[in-house]
């Protein structure tokens, strides 16, 4: 018999479910807390994506140590003052484990509700170092690389490739791009690179006419904007209205699908880091067989990381049980092979290592990964 997955909302997520035989039929519930609402949904999108094929394919082949998994949808809207209910709605449903929260500004709180409830989870997507380095975390992982494995990945590039006299660094002034931000202005000081100008921008301006007056006067070779996509779309339309042709680049939070909608032919040479296309990774060819059957993209930042993160939930359950502190304990203290690679733990649960890669746009909003 084949069997499928089952998504039940949060609030009809309690009780279980009788089987034909009279038996109760025990159920994994994993929580999926991501954007679902707001302007940035496409990252929503990539975890379910992620996590509800590797669960689909779980549950065809008996689930998890004979559990059917449950997966638990849950709006955070990427933002800060919905990550805590987010994360409670997690606790209350029953859930012991989580793939949890794509963006850092939401994960950053969420987190100390799930140290404290014991539930182990996994962010597919939040990179700040402050999600891991505030209160060291027990119970708490990533499948993604940290902003001071990118930042200084991205300023290494600069130097190398690109090779400007002059930068002009923006941010929205948030915690995941001035975070990131900074960890650049770190990489191309110590490399002897001018930055010309280190400065915030506000989130939901419209006009950014008065930083554009000040870039062009700066005259710099590289304008490096940490942030999200509604920003920098503005930001790259309004600079080339104006007459500021320089080569802008940013960081994945940046690589919304939507930004190509609102820059436009601006969009032309930008150039992001992202992970790298997992994708095109040897080895992964029946997972993209399990994306093409379940009818789910494979593409996008965060959709292999959520993969992942549900492939190390599974073989930590399988090895020791639901018991969220012995599955914390064994995925620090073993390596799984995964479809983003080898994944080995530090104390903290972030990546001893994460394939970051660059990739650039061209003017109809189509992304090649160029480095490495």
């Amino acid at each position: 018999m084949k069997l499928t997955l089952r998504i039940t909302p949060i609030l009809l997520a309690f009780g279980a479910m009788a089987l034909a035989a009279g038996t109760q039929a025990e159920t994994l519930k994993i929580g999926i807390p991501q954007p679902m609402t707001g302007p940035n949904t496409q990252y929503g999108d990539q975890i379910q994506a992620g996590a509800l094929t590797a669960i689909d394919a779980m549950n065809e082949a008996g689930g998890i140590k004979g559990m059917q998994i449950e997966a638990l949808l849950i709006d955070d809207g990427c933002e800060p003052k919905q990550a805590v209910p987010a994360a409670n709605r997690v606790v209350n449903s029953g859930a012991q484990f989580a793939v949890a929260h794509a963006c850092s500004g939401t994960t950053v709180p969420a987190v100390n509700v799930y140290e404290q409830e014991g539930i182990v989870a996994i962010t597919p997507g939040a990179t700040s170092p402050l999600v891991t380095d505030t209160i060291k975390p027990h119970y708490f992982f990533r499948t993604i690389g940290r902003d001071d494995q990118q930042g200084p990945f991205a300023g290494r590039y600069i130097i190398e490739q690109l090779k400007p006299q002059k930068v002009a660094i923006l941010h929205d002034k948030q915690t995941y791009g001035s975070g990131v931000a900074t960890q650049v202005q770190k990489t191309l000081e110590q490399g002897g690179i001018n930055i010309a100008m280190f400065e915030g921008i506000n989130v939901g301006d419209s006009d950014y006419s008065a930083v554009i007056s000040k870039l062009k006067a700066l005259g710099p070779d590289l304008v490096y904007f940490g942030g999200y996509h509604p920003e920098l779309g503005l930001l790259l339309r309004q600079a080339r209205e104006q007459g500021l042709a320089v080569q802008f680049m940013g960081p994945e939070g940046v690589a919304n699908k939507d930004l190509a909608a609102i820059a436009g032919p601006a969009i032309d040479r930008l150039l992001t880091t992202l992970p790298a296309d997992f994708t095109k990774r040897e080895g992964n060819e029946a997972v993209l067989e399990q994306f093409k059957k379940y009818n789910r993209s494979p593409d996008g930042a965060f959709t292999m990381t959520a993969y992942a993160a549900m492939q190390i939930l599974a073989d930590a359950i399988n090895a020791v049980g639901t018991d969220p502190a012995k599955v914390a304990d064994y995925m620090h203290e073993n390596s799984f092979d995964t479809v983003i690679g080898k994944v080995d733990y530090d104390a903290k649960g972030d990546l001893k290592q994460f394939e970051f890669a660059v990739f650039q746009w061209d003017a109809d909003g189509n992304m090649t990964q160029i480095q490495p």
